[in-house]
């Protein structure tokens, strides 16, 4: 894939080609045609900046600053001083994985013609990400209106040659260094140039967008680990029946129980215990699981939905429509679409990794006489622990899920003197989704571990063919337990599986 070559067009990026550019270093052109329109907005902004008429972020102060106006000389000096002002990020800096997605989405948002830059300031964003020069950005300071003003500051001054920057896995070096090692000139801003790099909503967007791509190898997942647990609790599929599940009519529901039921088919466990069972029924983290899981799903659907609308979106302000030679100032840089999803999928994560957790817990407890597997699945309970301590770090991490759960975008604090009145705190909850993505990966890790472990107990029964294609990918990487051994290394490996992709 590192091979090959995306034409940036202005056509909406999907997840897997932000992906694609972000963690496989796919190389970026410019599509002649959007090169085309690009020059014809910028026409515009020329003619504006020359006119006697005051528009804002062209030749006005910007924020509660806007009343003062710019003289037609000033205008190159006032977009690098607006990199250097608005670069005031604290923290710990983005992962490069995050910039270079961040970055991919500011050029094709540039390359719709919307706001009125050079085609040079394009060439230079491509010529950044084919290089893989990527700029230190720290990851606190946005919040979510007017755009991710100071990370998306702390990017552009690499276009310019200032602030740091990293060449591949060399630096943090001056960016400037960095530019020369790889044979790039840095550019000179003119008029809005230095507002488009930085009045959009790019950060929060590359955050979503690879979250929601994870988020997708999750669930498939999570939807294995549960059929996984089932047969190695020995428990019923028949709350599975699609009869069930038709007269709720809830979508997520009903397709999360096809799947459960397609991976249990050809299960000797289940048949084993069918006629003879005296349970009457199974705890809800078994029985209810296309319900709570069907619901995250359908939730998660939607926060994709709305990453995708943005990833096809212009978030700059003022906006060009180089058609009616027309420009008008609005509000796309809020983000609050975005806010709200972030939220809400952090919600809906929590149940993800919730239901696991009392998975892993009822699996561990070793109180069902109707399932032969040991206390905690150790070879010899007593002396030896077995997975005791895999459940507490699930339950530690659900504890945190829960905690970065409450809503950051009902949080509003105002700024620019007033004028910005209304953030979304979308950087805020795009931070903390990072976050409960690696937990919940983590968490189905850990209940694919265990459930591994308890399908070992139930043999020489076999599960369903899609369990066992799961169970023997797990097996190639974690042996089965014969004695205590730190679990944290399992974890992580299985975490490392469903990052890539657990198929069956």
């Amino acid at each position: 894939m590192p091979d090959q070559e995306l034409n940036i067009t202005g056509a909406p990026l999907t997840l897997q080609q932000v992906c694609g550019i972000a963690r496989e270093h796919v190389r970026v052109r410019l599509d002649d045609q959007a090169l085309a329109s690009i020059q014809t907005a910028r026409s515009v902004v020329d003619d504006a900046a020359e006119g006697v008429d005051p528009i804002y972020g062209i030749n006005t102060g910007f924020g509660s600053l806007s009343r003062h106006r710019i003289e037609p000389d000033q205008t190159a000096e006032i977009q690098r001083n607006l990199l250097r002002s608005h670069a005031a990020g604290v923290g710990e800096p983005l992962d490069a994985e995050v910039v270079r997605a961040m970055q991919a989405l500011l050029l094709t948002s540039l390359a719709r013609g919307h706001s009125g830059v050079r085609t040079d300031v394009l060439a230079m964003l491509a010529s950044v990400l084919n290089h893989d020069v990527v700029p230190i950005v720290p990851s606190r300071g946005s919040v979510g209106a007017s755009g991710d003003l100071a990370p998306l500051a702390h990017a552009g001054l690499l276009l310019i040659g200032e602030g740091e920057a990293m060449v591949g896995d060399k630096g943090p070096m001056p960016a400037s260094e960095a530019l020369q090692l790889t044979g790039l000139s840095p550019i000179s801003l003119a008029a809005k140039e230095g507002l488009a790099l930085i009045n959009g909503t790019h950060m929060m967007a590359a955050i979503l967008a690879l979250s929601c791509a994870d988020i997708i190898k999750i669930l498939d997942a999570a939807e294995i680990a549960a059929a996984m647990s089932l047969d190695a609790s020995r428990g019923s599929a028949g709350p599975y029946d699609a009869r069930i599940q038709e007269i709720r009519c809830q979508p997520g529901q009903m397709a999360v129980a096809e799947r459960l039921r397609n991976l249990l088919n050809g299960s000797t466990i289940l048949t084993s215990h069918a006629d003879d069972d005296p349970r009457v029924q199974d705890p809800y983290c078994l029985r209810c699981a296309p319900q709570v899981l069907g619901a995250a799903i359908d939730t998660l659907d939607h926060v994709q939905k709305i990453v995708q609308y943005e990833m096809g979106a212009v978030t700059d302000n003022p906006l060009i429509f180089a058609d009616e030679r027309e420009i008008l100032s609005g509000g796309n840089f809020h983000g609050m679409p975005l806010a709200i999803a972030a939220d809400i999928a952090r919600v809906a994560l929590c149940h993800v990794g919730g239901i696991a957790e009392r998975r892993v817990f009822w699996l561990l407890s070793g109180h069902d006489a109707e399932n032969p597997v040991p206390a905690y699945l150790s070879p010899v309970p007593g002396l030896h622990s077995g997975l005791m301590i895999a459940q507490y770090t699930a339950a530690a991490l659900c504890n945190e899920l829960q905690t970065i759960a409450s809503p950051a975008s009902v949080g509003n604090v105002s700024t620019s003197a007033g004028i910005e009145d209304y953030n979304s705190m979308g950087a805020t909850a795009c931070h903390l989704l990072r976050q409960s993505v690696e937990h919940v990966r983590a968490i189905i890790a850990i209940e694919l571990l265990v459930a591994a472990e308890g399908i070992e107990h139930q043999r020489p029964l076999q599960s369903g063919q899609g369990v066992e294609r799961a169970h023997e990918q797990i097996r190639a990487l974690v042996p089965p337990l014969t004695a205590d051994r730190p679990p944290g290394l399992d974890i992580a490996t299985i975490s490392g599986l469903i990052a890539k992709g657990l198929s069956v």
